[in-house]
């Protein structure tokens, strides 16, 4: 009995580093896929059941998954800026859903005490999304009233983070960080993607 649960227990661990693992920030889609409210409501239904600072919950989230209001988001959004020489996502990449972290003022208007909260709940999204087959990216390189006016958003929601969706339509490979230790992707004349990571030893402190 013993050895049967250890077996199942290892397996779940591989299972949640394999999501870890497909869990890329990725920056090309296929458009053909298309991400429906439904989908999105799905993220959002996993991230609201997430750990809140003293379980304030204000997060509030702007879904757009009509082809019109990706757009309008897609607009609003700059991305890689480690990569400045390129655009992306590439013409013809780009993803088909987003959803939008907001802060509801009203609930608490200090927007410094729950950015843990937003990491925590982007990143269970984008877990549910490969668990789908799907992926996303976190964007941070926006400009706050624009988008406000922009998607129409009242004065007391603020957004936080906008988080990108679709299927995944690009090759990304881990790599360790170089010698020098610049850890800036960069992509290949194939333009496959490489991320740089620390090794384990390197973040142990002990």
């Amino acid at each position: 009995m013993g050895d049967r649960k250890k077996l199942r227990q290892e397996a779940d661990e591989k299972m949640l580093k394999d999501l870890v693992l497909k869990n890329r920030s990725y920056r090309g889609f296929d458009e053909s896929v298309r991400i429906s409210r439904e989908t999105l409501e799905g993220f959002v239904d996993c991230a609201r059941l997430c750990p809140s600072s003293v379980n304030k919950q204000p997060l509030k989230y702007f879904l757009a998954w009509e082809p019109e209001e990706v757009e309008k988001v897609q607009g609003l959004t700059k991305w890689a800026r480690a990569l400045p020489d390129m655009v992306l996502p590439h013409p013809g990449k780009r993803p088909t859903g987003f959803v939008v972290i907001c802060q509801d003022k009203r609930i608490d208007e200090n927007l410094n005490r729950y950015q843990k909260d937003v990491g925590i709940v982007a990143q269970t999204m984008l877990l549910a999304a490969v668990e789908q087959g799907l992926g996303g990216c976190m964007i941070g390189n926006f400009q706050a009233g624009e988008v406000m006016e922009v998607l129409g958003l009242p004065e007391e929601i603020r957004p936080l983070l906008i988080v990108a969706f679709g299927k995944p339509a690009e090759e990304i490979h881990l790599v360790d960080v170089p010698e020098d230790g610049n850890t800036n992707y960069y992509r290949d004349e194939n333009d496959v993607h490489y991320v740089p990571k620390r090794t384990l030893a390197d973040e142990l402190l002990n």
